[in-house]
């Protein structure tokens, strides 16, 4: 309706409510005279009704109480019951109607005594708790000695409707609150919103609406698709976290049915949002279960996981992020000119970021921004913006997998791997498969030939300190990528399934930024389970199967290290796109990673690198004797020397357990 129907229909309504109240107190008036013996002087009956007529013929729309009658079925004694309530506030003069029809100056409250005596057509059964006046709380009952001596009160609620005012129940305030709408949805949420919209318009008049479950881990695109089904069938929507949800039976009883009436007297859905909250909480569970099997009216349910009821059909609709097309639209839009010269680099950030329409948005805002107050002019190169939104996709999508792994900023790069020509090349290789898989998949249609093995994964073998880690820093440093470690013998759990659902939970919150996950200790996980001889080999085998599974359609680069390749089983390598053996590094090898591990700036005097390659350590272990003497010699107002490294050495061996030899240290001093 436009401003001026509005304001029409709220000063008709006004005049409709006064004259349905004057009939009301008409009767009142009446009541009052009979039961006094004094001589009636009222209006008839008829004048009432033809008055309360012609302010009907007056409306645009239907009056709220006649809209209440009918949305809470109440019979015409039940509607007077909520008049002669509401006339208590909106009518000086019912109080002391409401006192002379009861003989009692001090009782100038309306009761149920009072209105079964004196409304017609009354009975009995709407003073029950399952009657509408009771059950949908539309007058509360006060508390006396007996049912119909109680003192009657139209519910707030209730009472600014009747007078065409909407607001959210207070009650509810703290448990539920209202959604805003979205500026626009990309074209497959836009068809999941129809087909929300389309199910409950074919529903309506037929049944209750089929509640609808939205899962997947767009949250925000959830509620927008929510948010735009309602607006289509002319509901608003609002949104009640499911960690505010009452574990009390009785509380959530009240709590479901104070919001289906509010849902009827605003027209309004309401999503319940279970967030990345899992299922393992049993009390909090049950209690959503029952909120989806009790709540009559639009419900619907948005989280990551899946939830069945046994009672009550749910409808469930996966919300996926926005198509690479989509994704690429929304960059090139919210860039707007500069998308045009960016040369690529668009390409770039759909092929490697998974990101929902807001957080698009806002990394072109703060990208832009971040350009444009960089040294005071509106503009820089191209160059300089496709680095800057790069960086701000990478901080943007880090939160989620803060908690779940520990970030490892890169620092290393190709001139600090010392390995053997095979390994520098299939590293290499790694690198060009994870840049080029946008064209190879998608441009040239790999991936619409097969979903399957379109992840991509690798195992580093080797002892420890051979460079596994390192090699997995280069790679990030070199595809400027962040890098995740993910300790697996913490991440095992000896209980069924707790092992898969924090799998689960890492690579769900890596997908967004395809970051490289370094799975440390694959042993903790892999071994030769392929026979199955208990139940613990069989759910273990699950375990793997899952693993290789996730990385397997992983967007990003996963990688496992272990220190025993040969204690996994064939069959699982065979999943594994690449694998790195890291040999122990050779004298010659050795002596390469000792010219290299001293930064430029550290002062050295008299280092023989060949004798220091006479040590039978490995890299890691180099790195900790160098620095080592660089504190020793440091603490000496010194430059490194070989006595330096030679006390850091026998440091480095006491803690390996492991003899040091006299040829190994021949000549150092």
């Amino acid at each position: 309706m436009s401003i001026t129907a509005i304001t029409n229909w709220h000063e008709a309504n006004q005049r409709y409510l006064m004259a349905a109240l004057a009939e009301v107190r008409q009767t009142l008036e009446r009541h009052a005279a009979r039961s006094q013996d004094a001589p009636q002087a009222v209006e008839p009956d008829w004048a009432a009704q033809q008055t309360l007529r012609e302010a009907a013929a007056a409306m645009p729309a239907p009056p709220a109480l006649e809209t209440l009658c009918e949305m809470f079925g109440l019979a015409p004694f039940e509607r007077k019951v909520v008049l002669l309530c509401a006339g208590m506030e909106l009518d000086s003069s019912f109080a002391s109607l409401c006192a002379a029809a009861q003989g009692d100056p001090r009782r100038t409250n309306p009761t149920f005594s009072l209105a079964l005596a004196a409304l017609p057509e009354a009975h009995w059964s709407a003073l029950s708790p399952a009657g509408p006046l009771r059950y949908w709380r539309l007058i509360e009952v006060g508390t006396s000695d007996g049912l119909t001596q109680s003192l009657l009160r139209i519910d707030e609620r209730v009472l600014h409707y009747l007078t065409g005012v909407q607001h959210l129940d207070e009650r509810l305030a703290g448990f539920v609150e209202p959604v805003q709408g979205t500026d626009g949805l990309v074209p497959s949420h836009r068809a999941l919103a129809e087909r929300l919209a389309a199910m409950w318009s074919q529903a309506a008049g037929n049944g209750p609406f089929p509640v609808v479950q939205l899962c997947g881990a767009e949250g925000a695109s959830q509620r927008a698709i929510a948010a735009t089904a309602c607006a289509m069938l002319g509901l608003d929507l609002h949104v009640m976290s499911a960690q505010v949800i009452p574990l009390d039976p009785r509380e959530l009883e009240a709590l479901m049915r104070l919001w289906e009436r509010e849902a009827a007297l605003s027209a309004s859905a309401l999503l319940v949002d279970c967030g990345e909250m899992g299922t393992s909480d049993a009390a909090r569970e049950s209690a959503i279960i029952r909120l989806i099997e009790g709540t009559r009216g639009a419900l619907i349910v948005a989280g990551r996981e899946r939830r069945s009821s046994p009672h009550c059909p749910v409808v469930t609709l996966e919300v996926r992020k926005p198509t690479i097309g989509e994704q690429r639209a929304l960059w090139e839009s919210g860039l707007g000119e500069a998308a045009s010269s960016l040369d690529g680099r668009v390409e770039a950030l759909v092929s490697q970021f998974s990101l929902s329409v807001p957080t698009i948005h806002a990394i072109c805002f703060e990208a832009l921004g971040r350009v444009a107050a960089g040294d005071g002019h509106s503009t820089e190169s191209p160059a300089d913006l496709g680095i800057v939104l790069w960086d701000v996709c990478r901080v943007q999508v880090r939160p989620r997998l803060e908690n779940l792994a520990q970030r490892i900023k890169p620092v290393a790069t190709w001139g600090d791997l010392v390995l053997p020509e095979a390994q520098l090349r299939i590293l290499h290789e790694i690198a060009v498969h994870v840049r080029q898989r946008m064209k190879v998949y998608e441009t040239w249609g790999f991936a619409a030939k097969s979903s399957r093995g379109l992840g991509i994964s690798a195992l580093f073998a080797g002892a420890s300190g051979t460079g596994k880690t390192m090699a997995a820093e280069v790679l990030a440093n070199e595809l400027q990528l962040d890098l995740y470690r993910i300790d697996l013998s913490q991440v095992v759990s000896k209980y069924i399934g707790e092992t898969e659902k924090n799998l689960r939970r890492v690579f769900d919150a890596a997908e967004e930024g395809g970051a490289i996950l370094l799975f440390d200790e694959a042993d903790a996980l892999f071994g030769k389970r392929s026979e199955v001889k208990d139940s613990h080999d069989r759910y273990a085998n699950i375990e793997v199967s899952y693993l290789l599974q996730r990385m397997e359609s992983y967007r990003g680069l996963a990688i496992l290290t272990t220190n025993m390749k040969s204690a996994l089983d064939t069959a699982f390598l065979r999943r594994i796109r690449f694998v790195v053996q890291f040999p122990f590094p050779n004298a010659d090898h050795r002596a390469e990673i000792w010219r290299r591990i001293f930064p430029a700036d550290t002062p050295t005097e008299g280092l023989d690198m060949g004798k220091l390659a006479r040590l039978n350590v490995a890299g890691g272990n180099i790195r900790n004797i160098v620095l080592h003497a660089a504190f020793l010699a440091a603490d000496a107002g010194e430059s490194v020397r070989m006595a330096h490294l030679l006390r850091a050495v026998r440091t480095e061996y006491a803690k390996l357990e492991k003899s040091l030899t006299e040829a190994e240290i021949r000549g150092w001093t």
